[in-house]
């Protein structure tokens, strides 16, 4: 967080930060959900949101407020440009620009998981058609408004 805001004020960014408290020190003051009522009212007032490492505490049922915003927030999609920086970086795969899209909110950040003993811990992957539905589409949305020649999914 610190080299993000060090880069955006470096190159003259006119942003006003607004500071909220989430995660750990939320958790464990009693806010089970990880994110207090006044946290939520910034993010809508401001419609963004620089987002540091949210540490969730392990155990204890606690679930990953990371998931949440996600959920909350709608980010169902992690898009994720990969391009070679050739020839600064030596590659195997100098051409390399593909973008990877990948489905965010459902699979194991269901967060729905159970102890069944002291050493296992079973968690459900559930994936609707809905969600694999929502995220074809957006890449074949994506790959329309860009420059993609190909689309895979696996």
């Amino acid at each position: 967080m610190d080299a993000t805001l060090k880069v955006l004020k470096a190159a003259g960014a006119n942003i006003e930060l607004e500071y909220i408290e989430i995660g750990e020190q939320v958790y464990l003051s009693g806010n089970t959900s990880g994110i207090q009522k006044e946290a939520w009212e910034a993010i809508d007032r401001n419609k963004v949101i620089l987002k540091a490492p949210i540490t969730t505490p392990q155990g204890k049922g606690y679930k990953s407020l990371n998931v949440t915003l996600r959920k909350s927030l709608g980010l169902f999609s992690n898009v994720r440009p990969v391009t070679a920086l050739h020839p600064y970086v030596e590659t195997h795969y100098p051409d390399m620009d593909v973008v990877i899209i990948r489905e965010n909110e459902e699979d194991l950040y269901a967060g729905i998981e159970h102890q069944q003993t002291q050493d296992v811990v079973q968690c459900l992957k559930l994936i609707t058609r809905p969600g694999c539905e929502k995220i074809v589409r957006y890449a074949f949305e994506y790959a329309k408004a860009t420059t993609a020649r190909k689309l895979r999914a696996w």
